[in-house]
């Protein structure tokens, strides 16, 4: 039987997000497809951190290496990483050691049987990687210059402890999950993005009728 690990992040250290779904999903596969799962990894901590931050990805890439394990499963490229410099690294380490990597949401292997790199499959993950990078840079331009802007015309960030926030205060602090509602993003995507709950998404999405 081939052996596996499991690689699941969220991007919130609270108990707004967790990994059970990934888990879930990536472990089902795992039992169609004859994969013996040796070790299951959990990370909370945002992927466009350095890899050298990421202490339980570092832990699980080491251990696929020296317990020369098949395949690491993921959900989603973006569970690896949000940079694409980092994606690459944390490939390349994998790879040199003759470890695959399955990209669930794309049903991609990145290791061909004979342990060989898979060309189209680091086509399409670079080129989603960089693209994944790209948003998320301009999302963060925005929403910086968005607090910019507010600040300038006389706005002040926070509010003091059991106070109301206003509507402007929540306009401020979820303008990135306002602005992505408006293009469309469905409701799982921009708690991706983001990092806040699927439920927050969903309130200020009713809250502002959008």
């Amino acid at each position: 039987m081939k052996t596996a690990v499991i690689f699941a992040r969220v991007s919130s250290s609270t108990d707004r997000q967790n990994t059970d779904r990934q888990i879930n999903d990536l472990t089902n596969y795992a039992n169609k497809n004859d994969f013996e799962i040796v070790k299951v990894f959990t990370e909370h901590i945002s992927g466009a951190k350095k890899n050298e931050e990421r202490t339980i990805l570092m832990e699980c890439i080491d251990f696929c290496i020296s317990e020369k394990i098949s395949t690491l499963l993921c959900s989603e490229l973006s569970r690896i990483g949000r940079s694409t410099l980092q994606v690459l690294k944390t490939l390349e380490a994998l790879h040199e050691n003759g470890v695959n990597v399955y990209v669930q949401n794309l049903s991609i292997n990145t290791l061909t049987e004979d342990k060989q790199i898979n060309p189209i499959a680091s086509i399409i993950l670079t080129v989603m990687a960089e693209m994944s990078n790209i948003e998320r840079q301009n999302i963060q331009y925005r929403l910086n210059s968005g607090r910019a802007t507010y600040i300038a015309n006389g706005g002040k960030l926070g509010r003091k402890k059991g106070s109301i926030k206003t509507t402007e205060q929540k306009k401020q602090e979820y303008s990135e999950v306002i602005y992505l509602l408006k293009r469309g993003y469905s409701v799982r995507n921009i708690a991706k993005l983001t990092g806040f709950g699927s439920a927050t998404v969903q309130r200020v999405k009713k809250e502002f009728s959008i």
